[in-house]
């Protein structure tokens, strides 16, 4: 029987350990740390402020780098704040004479912002500012030294300095540098006095594998006025360059830092600002691994900040004021990691292992309820577990994009155009959000997505090329009459009128699981509609932003989520000067036109009201008629967060508010205990059937010896 009991006793012990979740995809000692857990699909490919100007990248940017100004996280409608800023910035206009003006006015030639930042800010830990004497430790590594790194930690030693103006100064030279191709550098040359010019300068001196110190070549757009304070001149009047301020283009880049990384033996390891970025903010990334985690701490020289002490009336109702006055930020580290699958990282989070998450299709009727009348709310399977669902207007737009400089799709040929919008026509998003958004969103009439001025409902804000007004409401245009346009244009039952051969439309898409085929059998079938052949071009996301960049799409679907609240940053998109393709700029779609331009021009510089107003209606009716967009889709934007999660506001204009969150750490643990038990009865019932099996065997064992023994 010792073998039976043997068993028996190893079953006891293996039972009595398992109390804890078997499942937990975190290290035992993280269990009860101040841990916020969240995830990403691909890894971000810019983290360098000058660079980086995607929603999965500022998702890091915006806890690391500190900009001036930053939105009050409770406040509504958004109001800028100091955030590195002793102040807010001081604004004064002038003459073409250099006379100050009392206001923003016609007569105005520039602005002049000046910018006061704290004194005592400290920069993370980092190894480009460790001092050997009078020189750098690692500025000027050997080739075989260079050799021998392979990540920043094989560089061991770290130091800090204070932040200071130069440093701002030295972050807007490097929107100029030639080797970054900053996202912002065409619009920017057209505001900040002298970046345009000093953009050549640069291109002229910069010579391929050598450092280029930016402090050696003067921008008169900035002027440096002590060692805490700055100057930005602006040509004429922008007033919303006050909310480019609070963006990481305009956050401070030591150069230290940018010494460091142009060492050609590093470049060529990663080792620079795309993977290594250095700020003053609350978080420092601490851990880039692309194929499973990444990871941030709080930085040990943060300078403290404080939770708001006001907000709206029912912030103090919902609690959200509670940690009014405490210091900033309440989570000590940040873990995302890598899941490329919807339904693994759903179950996760219903699990507890990820904090928040936002409602795939695939999720959507597990999540989310209707009541009798229609009304949208969470199911109560998530009510049960404590869940809360938050929606916001996302103050964003999804669209598909015609390369205006496709012979085919683009160019402003009276052929081209009705082809653009006779497709438009038959990509039926009304459908689409229905199938595939679950209904959270609008179909959009033109650029500007509700929320954001300019914005017209009903009869008024309606794109006549695409919809009829019908009975009180928008009604998609029947596709007999895409097909018209079609002809019209050329291309009668889908084919060249001239050649005979089937028209051929190449998609660039970036979809990377079994859950976009769905989708992407939709759009084609929008296309068959015409007898159009859709040929998806599928890659990922950094290889697609690559395709963007050299004018290699034809058609392709991207976003915008809101910079900032105002027209100007969605009109923008369409701009000339900012083509991408000619110019690096966000104008994906590469579309140029002189009557645009000059609309555009007159109402970014004017006060919303009527007025500004009319311009606007001028500018969408031209772009509808145009029609280098589909215009798509404004959504809404839904998200789930456990009980645990404290202090949730939504803001949709700051990208730095993982420093207000809040897990209750104890409670997080309690609910996974719960939703996790270990499921022992199997191994109880192989424990079980091994005896079993091993039972005849012993006994005729057993049996033999006492024979043997008699």
């Amino acid at each position: 029987m010792r073998i039976f009991t043997l068993l028996l006793l190893l079953m006891v012990i293996f039972l009595v350990g398992c109390d804890g979740a078997w499942n937990n995809p975190y290290p035992a000692e993280e269990s009860e740390q101040n841990i916020l857990y969240s995830s990403f699909q691909e890894r971000p490919k810019h983290l360098d402020p000058a660079i980086s100007y995607a929603s999965n990248e500022i998702v890091f940017t915006g806890q690391i780098y500190e900009p001036v100004v930053q939105y009050h996280y409770l406040k509504r409608p958004y109001e800028l704040i100091p955030l590195a800023g002793a102040a807010m910035p001081t604004v004064s206009y002038f003459d073409a004479t250099g006379n100050e003006l009392a206001g923003a006015g016609e007569a105005v030639a520039y602005t002049l912002y000046e910018i006061t930042i704290q004194p005592g800010i400290q920069y993370q830990p980092h190894p480009a500012f460790v001092r050997d004497g009078d020189d750098y430790l690692y500025h000027n590594l050997s080739e075989s030294e260079q050799a021998q790194v392979y990540t920043l930690d094989d560089l061991p030693q770290n130091d800090s300095r204070e932040l200071v103006a130069d440093d701002y100064i030295y972050q807007i030279k490097r929107l100029a540098h030639p080797a970054l191709h900053s996202p912002i550098l065409g619009l920017m040359s057209g505001y900040i006095d002298g970046l345009a010019e000093y953009s050549k300068e640069l291109q002229q001196a910069h010579k391929s594998g050598e450092w280029l110190d930016l402090r050696d070549y003067s921008l008169s757009g900035v002027e440096r006025v002590d060692r805490y304070t700055y100057r930005i001149k602006i040509e004429g009047s922008y007033p919303q360059f006050v909310y480019w301020l609070a963006m990481p283009f305009f956050a401070p880049v030591p150069w230290e830092a940018d010494r460091l990384y142009s060492q050609p033996g590093l470049i060529e390891k990663n080792i620079t600002l795309d993977w290594y970025p250095v700020g003053t903010g609350p978080f420092m990334l601490t851990v880039n691994n692309p194929n499973l985690q990444m990871v941030m701490e709080r930085n040990p020289n943060f300078h403290g900040e404080s939770y708001p002490t006001e907000g709206e009336p029912g912030d103090k109702v919902a609690g959200m004021l509670v940690d009014a006055g405490k210091p900033l930020p309440f989570i000590d580290k940040v873990v995302f990691s890598l899941e490329k699958e919807s339904i693994p990282y759903w179950n996760k989070f219903l699990q507890g292992y990820y904090d928040a998450s936002g409602i795939s299709s695939d999720s959507f009727d597990q999540a989310i309820s209707f009541d009798m009348s229609g009304q949208m709310g969470l199911g109560e399977s998530m009510q049960a577990q404590g869940i809360q669902l938050k929606t916001t207007p996302a103050g964003s737009i999804f669209y598909m994009g015609f390369n205006m400089l496709d012979p085919v799709v683009g160019g402003e040929s009276e052929r081209a155009r009705l082809l653009r919008q006779a497709i438009s026509i038959a990509v039926d998003y009304e459908e689409f959000i229905s199938i595939f958004a679950n209904g959270r969103g609008l179909a959009a009439q033109g650029p500007l997505p509700p929320g954001i001025f300019g914005y017209l409902k009903g009869e008024q804000g309606m794109n006549p090329y695409v919809y009829d007004w019908v009975d009180g409401q928008v009604q998609r245009k029947s596709i007999d009459e895409a097909k018209q346009l079609l002809a019209d244009a050329g291309y009668p039952g889908g084919r060249d009128a001239e050649t005979g051969k089937p028209l051929t439309i190449h998609f660039d898409v970036t979809a990377s699981g079994p859950d976009d085929k769905a989708w992407l059998n939709w759009y084609r079938k929008q296309f068959e509609k015409l007898g159009i052949q859709l040929m998806v071009r599928n890659t990922d996301y950094n290889r697609f932003r690559e395709k963007m960049t050299n004018g290699n799409a034809q058609l392709f679907r991207w976003g915008w989520n809101a910079d900032y609240p105002d027209p100007e940053n969605f009109l923008f998109l369409l701009y000339g000067p900012n083509g991408k393709v000619n110019h690096s700029g966000v104008n994906a779609a590469n579309y140029a036109s002189v009557e645009f331009d000059a609309l555009f021009e007159k109402l970014k510089n004017m006060p919303n009201g009527p007025a500004r107003q009319a311009v606007i209606d001028e500018t969408v009716k031209l772009l509808r008629h145009d029609a280098p967009w589909i215009w798509g889709m404004y959504s809404v934007s839904f998200a789930l967060y456990h009980e645990w999660y404290q202090n949730l506001k939504r803001n949709m204009m700051a990208n730095n508010t993982l420093k207000y969150a809040r897990i209750d750490t104890e409670l997080r643990e309690q609910r996974r205990a719960e939703w996790n038990p270990p499921v022992v009865w199997p191994i109880a019932l192989i424990v079980l059937a091994i005896l079993l099996l091993i039972a005849p065997a012993f006994i005729a064992y057993r049996q033999r010896e006492k024979r043997v023994v008699s």
